[in-house]
């Protein structure tokens, strides 16, 4: 068995093929390949592994370097996709030797995170994964946001096609990189593809000169559904804008289907709004992503409350040993467990699934007993709370 990383160009006929029998209708119809050689220079920075057996690959896995927002902080993150074996390689342990070489390749490279969408979440548990929370999507009739179209609004609206529009979309997915808590992005070879493609509309909401909302969306058909991507908005004034022109389809499409992030509730935006809010979760097929620190410097000086304890990390070929997390200057300190400064303080013992749910914001330290990825005691667990409040991270990014 050879594990060794392929050129961008060699993905067109093993890797693209692999992930395709996997991932979508199969057998693949020829016309795909020549897809596949469209999207070659948007994989061009990544990197790619393949487990070669006789000269054939067997296994794959690709790493997409991102950067994401943990608590304020933007750090490298490194996006894990289009795992896949070939039907006849499986379960003879090719992804977990594929992981644990790209993992060690990418945290000696900076990254100090990583996010995947799995195939089976507690696979991926077992390496450190921790899920975080899926999108909504809500369901509606434009009809019945029809009282937006009468409320007198701050700002304007403007629209225009996505692949004019690009330099607005990305600057501004830029900004809530930098704002919000668990959000992501592409680098930018791979997020132009949106622009080349050029298949969505994109809404932005202005106001004092700059963007303070934006979506991207198409219609499938008249007398169908209007088919918004994620409602990204800086408050309610910028939504209630996006939404007031969405009720001017009303003799246009049924519905429109928006996605949303799960701290969003669009039961309440309306009086009489009948929505339907969803998030599903299915194993195989729509799964919740996944994420976890690859290395503690991931915590550094994150903002926080002044708790202080302990913590013991087992279980993980890259988050080991004691450490001492201190918030007492307000800002996260990490320290080796048996200094001279740790004094007498609680102590908890954390897997890296354990640590990355607390410090993603997803779980309580009461949830991560209760899941088994620690053993928290009662005095540890007040401790933990104050370095990391609940906080629901947005992933935003689609891979």
């Amino acid at each position: 068995m050879l594990i060794r990383r392929l050129a961008a160009e060699e993905r067109l006929t093993t890797t693209f093929p692999l992930q395709a029998y996997a991932f979508e209708a199969s057998p693949m119809a020829a016309s795909r390949v020549d897809e596949f050689r469209k999207y070659l220079p948007y994989n061009a920075g990544n990197r790619t592994l393949v487990v070669e057996e006789d000269g054939a690959v067997a296994a794959a896995a690709t790493a997409i370097p991102m950067r994401q927002n943990l608590r304020g902080s933007v750090l490298p993150m490194a996006g894990v996709a289009g795992v896949a074996t070939h039907p006849l390689a499986r379960r003879r342990g090719h992804v977990r030797n594929l992981l644990h070489r790209l993992l060690d390749e990418l945290r000696d490279e900076g990254h100090a995170l990583t996010a995947l969408h799995p195939f089976r979440a507690s696979f991926y548990e077992r390496f450190g994964y921790v899920g975080l929370p899926r999108p909504r999507t809500a369901t509606f009739s434009p009809a019945d946001l029809a009282p937006l179209l009468r409320a007198e609004l701050p700002g304007e609206v403007t629209w225009e096609r996505i692949g004019a529009g690009y330099p607005t979309w990305r600057a501004y997915t830029e900004r809530c990189l930098r704002e919000r808590h668990g959000f992501a992005i592409f680098p930018d070879f791979r997020a132009v593809a949106q622009r080349d493609r050029d298949d969505r509309w994109l809404l932005a909401a202005v106001r004092g000169g700059g963007t303070v909302g934006a979506v991207t969306y198409r219609i499938d058909d008249h007398g169908g559904t209007l088919l918004a991507d994620d409602l990204l908005a800086d408050d309610p004034y910028a939504r209630a804008s996006l939404l007031q022109f969405f009720a001017r389809h009303v003799d246009q499409v049924e519905r429109v289907s928006v996605q949303l992030p799960a701290d969003e509730l669009p039961e309440l935006w309306l009086t009489d709004l009948a929505v339907h809010v969803e998030a599903r979760v299915s194993r195989p097929g729509s799964p919740a992503p996944m994420a976890r620190l690859l290395s503690l410097d991931a915590l550094t000086d994150l903002p926080t409350d002044a708790g202080r304890v302990r913590v013991e990390l087992v279980g993980d070929r890259w988050l080991a040993g004691s450490h001492l997390l201190d918030g007492a200057s307000g800002k996260l300190e990490v320290l080796p467990g048996d200094s001279a400064a740790v004094g007498s303080v609680p102590t908890a013992t954390l897997t890296a699934a354990g640590l990355s749910a607390l410090a993603y914001g997803v779980l309580d330290p009461a949830d991560v007993v209760v899941r088994g990825l620690g053993d928290v005691p009662a005095d540890a667990a007040v401790q933990l709370r104050r370095l990391f409040p609940r906080e629901l991270p947005y992933l935003f990014a689609d891979f």
